[in-house]
């Protein structure tokens, strides 16, 4: 840029002279205006070549903990699950659901015959009103007993007597309200109620048939409370716990991706599968699940040890076998790349172990490195 301005000094100089320095002149001009473009050109491949650095995105290497990742596949089911089956042998008198409705705790499900046990009921009823009654005459003899008593007008032994009568008479009648209430249970038990909200998913009887204690007649489920059941490895088992995170994906969103907390490590192990439960809770948001449904799941495990670590997107792996990343020169100004060869270990939450050919503080590009090459410059910007 100097010799540029000197340059345009120079020709304006020239341009004030006549005679033998304007021959001087149309001598050096060819020489002046060649300085000229020379210094024009230098300049404006300087700028394009800085304009035409490619922009990449970096992000330092860094010591952390290792967390292995442990992939698994799950099902929804329902924390509670029922098969309501009757109390009382008989016949089917209504079923007062179909599959897919949803019910409330006491909703009535299926009515049984109860004729015979609501006759037996009403006699029952019937006694209770005698010997209530019966036990207000006794206490009315009693009062007028001990009315004539305080006169001396009857003698203590009659007294007594009534009084007897009252107590024989409360005993009869709350053995009548037992008796009734049992019966009252016995006609209950022919009407099958739902033990708590959900969903039927199940119909096992219809109206006319027989049916025995014990049966099952309908399937209930409770919708609101839906967990994933996992098969976890039983290699695994000492290393989780409660606080092991996990991320979950379902096959019917398989493009979103949610938080999932354990809520159970069932601490018995199949020996077919060589496996171990757990139960996990999800929190899906405007996502629904169903019972039935299938999901993913990472289970991230803590291993006690630290390792460099960067995000995957570095590394660039090649036909050859080899695994590379780029490596910020840091001395270089404008910055440079260099490529590294790198040995990797375990993948997790989007970032890679580095067992060999980078240190922690490098600074590593992370995109845009696709088409690098050896020396290049480049322009950076941060990884958010």
């Amino acid at each position: 840029m100097h010799r540029f301005i000197k340059a345009l000094r120079l020709a304006a100089d020239s341009s004030r002279t006549g005679g033998f320095t304007n021959a001087l002149h149309q001598n050096r001009m060819p020489v002046v205006m060649r300085a000229i473009t020379g210094v024009v050109l230098s300049a404006g491949l300087s700028i394009a070549s800085a304009d035409r650095s490619p922009l990449v995105i970096v992000s330092t290497a860094k010591t952390d903990t290792v967390i292995q990742q442990v992939p698994l596949t799950g099902t929804v089911t329902s924390a509670r699950i029922a098969r309501v089956s009757a109390e009382v042998s008989g016949q089917v008198e209504a079923v007062n659901v179909e599959v897919g409705d949803r019910v409330e705790t006491g909703t009535a499900l299926v009515e049984l015959d109860r004729t015979v046990e609501q006759l037996t009921l009403e006699a029952l009823q019937a006694s209770t009103r005698q010997a209530r009654t019966e036990l207000a005459d006794a206490k009315r003899r009693y009062n007028d007993a001990r009315r004539l008593r305080e006169q001396k007008n009857i003698s203590e032994n009659e007294l007594r007597l009534r009084e007897a009568e009252v107590e024989i008479d409360s005993a009869t009648l709350a053995q009548k309200q037992a008796e009734e209430e049992r019966q009252q249970a016995r006609v209950d038990r022919h009407t099958l109620r739902a033990p708590f909200n959900g969903v039927i998913s199940e119909r096992l009887t219809e109206s006319g048939e027989w049916i025995e204690p014990g049966n099952p007649v309908l399937r209930l489920v409770a919708v609101d409370e839906l967990r994933i059941e996992f098969q976890v490895p039983q290699e695994f088992y000492a290393s989780i716990n409660m606080h092991s995170t996990l991320s979950v994906t379902l096959d019917a969103l398989p493009d979103r991706e949610f938080a999932g907390t354990i809520v159970t490590v069932v601490p018995v192990s199949d020996t077919n599968s060589r496996s171990f439960l757990i139960h996990a809770k999800v929190d899906t948001g405007d996502a629904k699940l169903t019972p039935g449904m299938s999901v993913h799941g990472k289970l991230n495990l803590a291993t006690g040890s630290q390792a460099i670590v960067i995000p995957r997107d570095a590394i660039l792996r090649h036909p050859d076998g080899r695994v590379t990343v780029w490596v910020i020169n840091p001395e270089k100004e404008p910055p440079t790349v260099s490529e590294r060869r790198v040995t990797t270990g375990h993948s997790f939450d989007g970032q890679i172990t580095i067992h060999e050919g980078i240190q922690a503080g490098d600074v590593i590009v992370v995109r845009g490195n696709e088409y690098l090459q050896d020396g290049q410059q480049v322009r950076l910007q941060r990884l958010e």
